[in-house]
């Protein structure tokens, strides 16, 4: 196994790790108007006027559910490359660099899908929204920050899996 293939695995498990964390954290969309609001795409937690904070899981609308869809199965593929990097590693005489490419580059999609379909979102109740126009109110939280990274990380760890930045002689 080469120093890139090293670098792409580890990467792509920073990616993967990454993505779960904003996953699991409910700071996609948070504001501090009112109470403290905390939007996710698998918890919702709300503060109302140092209330105690009641956090219950969201009826997604079509927008964040397939940005949910789309993390999740990102999150799989990168999962699946991973895997294939390291059964690379093993001298097994399998050829699956090709697989883990394509399964990155999967992920990398999903990724991008997910990051253009979650502004649509901004549409829903809690927010009031429209589709791509966060009101002032709201603000970007840390769970969106870690999946742009996870995104970022997926992208330049393909690049490291494909070896593009190699001049070909």
């Amino acid at each position: 196994m080469d120093k890139l293939t090293i670098i792409s695995g580890a990467l792509f498990l920073a990616a993967d790790i990454s993505a779960m964390v904003s996953l699991a954290m409910p700071d996609w969309i948070v504001s501090d108007i009112g109470g403290d609001t905390r939007l996710g795409l698998l918890w919702t937690c709300e503060t109302l006027h140092n209330r105690p904070q009641v956090c219950y899981t969201p009826s997604l609308g079509g927008a964040w559910l397939v940005t949910l869809g789309c993390v999740l199965l990102g999150c799989g593929c990168v999962t699946v490359t991973i895997i294939f990097l390291a059964l690379s590693h093993c001298r097994l005489n399998l050829n699956v660099m090709t697989y883990a490419r394509w399964a990155g580059f999967t992920a990398m999609v999903l990724f991008c899908l997910a990051a253009v379909v979650f502004p649509m979102g901004f549409h829903v109740e809690e927010i009031g929204g429209e589709p791509y126009q966060l009101p002032n109110s709201f603000q970007v939280g840390y769970s969106y920050i870690f999946f742009v990274l996870a995104l970022w990380m997926t992208v330049v760890s393909e690049l490291f899996a494909g070896k593009v930045c190699l001049p070909h002689f």
